[in-house]
């Protein structure tokens, strides 16, 4: 990968890859440092990028990788819900912050491969491939996933009578 295709690359993903990774972790600060990180180690592999494919899979991949490893310092004093910040935006909607709440609420694996489906529209093979799971499990992830997120989110909306008040 050339320089010129590297920062196109960079300028394209970034944003995304943050909001991604947000929602795969919680902490917005976290998912900026660990996806500029990721960057920077693209940056000394971005040779070895051009062959692998899917650059923006690499550097995902590589940030959450980052996150995970940030995780298990401070796991010991503190859970990553107590962790998590919240950008202004979900303030702003709470069908938003509704929605990361859920997410938030659900064991990592299966958070990881919700956000990764939904959120990044990646195949159940794609999933599969990035976080070195097999298929089956992948689909028994997003269906938990799916049934607790469903679960959660609709004992979280307002009924009609509240709407009224």
């Amino acid at each position: 990968m050339q320089a010129d295709e590297f920062q196109e690359l960079y300028a394209t993903s970034f944003a995304r890859l943050v909001r991604q990774l947000y929602a795969m972790t919680g902490s917005h600060a976290e998912s900026q440092d660990c996806v500029q990180e990721a960057f920077v180690r693209a940056w000394q592999h971005r040779r070895a990028l051009s062959r692998d494919g899917s650059p923006e899979a690499w550097v995902r991949r590589t940030a959450y990788h980052l996150a995970v490893s940030r995780w298990r310092g401070v796991r010991r004093d503190r859970p990553l819900r107590e962790r998590s910040d919240v950008p202004a935006q979900v303030h702003e909607d709470p069908r938003l912050g509704a929605l990361l709440l859920a997410l938030d609420r659900l064991p990592d694996d299966q958070r990881r491969a919700v956000v990764l489906h939904h959120v990044c529209d990646l195949s159940v093979a794609d999933i599969a491939r990035e976080t070195d799971a097999p298929e089956g499990t992948v689909k028994a992830r997003l269906a938990r996933g799916r049934a607790a997120l469903g679960l959660t989110l609709s004992t979280s909306e307002p009924t009609k009578e509240a709407d009224r008040v």
